[in-house]
């Protein structure tokens, strides 16, 4: 199938399958005439990216894995180099979080602190508004 084809099936713009195979995610063949061909397999590994890149991998993790993965869900065999990147993965996300989490609790603090020093709003002239 061309390029089109697959989009329609995926619901993927055919940009993005060309940033797929620039990242050696996907592997079409060529025609004759230098257009891309994708095989029906194609469909289930434009579905595992997507869901690959939902889950918050990056494409070159996703590269590094794709050879692990298999199903639609995707399913994801245990070899080692899956284990280890998912690990790092979740490590690095556990870090964002905490990361987040102190910010949110300084800006919190932040605002509390200003909320209290603040005068008392009062209304202005005929009450319409500040003074």
């Amino acid at each position: 199938m061309l390029i089109g084809d697959l989009s329609r099936r995926t619901g993927v713009r055919p940009h993005q399958l060309r940033y797929y195979e620039a990242q050696g995610l996907l592997e079409p063949g060529r025609r004759a005439s230098g257009y891309r061909e994708y095989d029906d397999e194609a469909v289930l590994t434009v579905a595992q990216i997507r869901k690959l890149l939902d889950a918050g991998l990056s494409t070159g993790e996703i590269a590094y894995l794709l050879p692990c993965v298999t199903g639609p869900d995707p399913d994801l065999a245990p070899c080692p180099e899956l284990l280890d990147t998912l690990r790092a993965r979740l490590r690095g996300l556990d870090e964002q979080i905490g990361t987040l989490s102190r910010s949110r609790r300084a800006l919190r603090g932040y605002l509390e602190t200003a909320e209290r020093r603040a005068p008392a709003e009062r209304p202005g002239p005929e009450g319409t508004g500040p003074a």
